[in-house]
């Protein structure tokens, strides 16, 4: 059988499903597709589409199999640099300096534990991260 708005209301009260209650506060940022979120943040759309399933950037997607479209803050914005910032490193000498694998730094940036930036521009473009310094005389 078909799902009509009929059909779906019934079901809902039948199981005591709640509808959905969009909140208030309206979403920050402009909602874009891939290639246009892409262009205005001057990287490739594959770049942005590898981020997207790293879990770096948060996508929205109206349904399963439906192109991502991408929400430009001022965050994603800040995560683009022309310039590395001084003290940031690449991500292979980020795992040596962490003692832990490729993987765990990145995880450890989708999480928010560790800051990282994409430098854009120069012959060594890509992901840096800001290493914490050691804290004296903790031990």
């Amino acid at each position: 059988m078909s799902y009509t708005a009929s059909r779906v209301a019934s079901l809902r009260t039948h199981w005591k499903i709640p509808c959905h209650q969009p909140s208030g506060q309206a979403p920050e940022g402009e909602l874009l597709n891939v290639t246009a979120a892409a262009r205005q943040l001057g990287i490739a759309p594959s770049t942005l589409l590898r981020w997207l399933n790293d879990g770096f950037v948060a996508g929205e997607q109206v349904t399963p199999g439906a192109p991502w479209r991408i929400r430009l803050t001022d965050q994603l914005r800040g995560m683009l640099t022309n310039d590395t910032p001084d003290g940031w490193v690449p991500l292979g000498y980020a795992t040596q300096a962490l003692s832990v694998s490729r993987q765990t730094v990145l995880q450890k940036v989708k999480r928010g534990e560790l800051r990282a930036v994409l430098t854009r521009t120069g012959p060594r473009k890509g992901l840096r991260i800001e290493i914490p310094q050691p804290q004296d005389g903790l031990f």
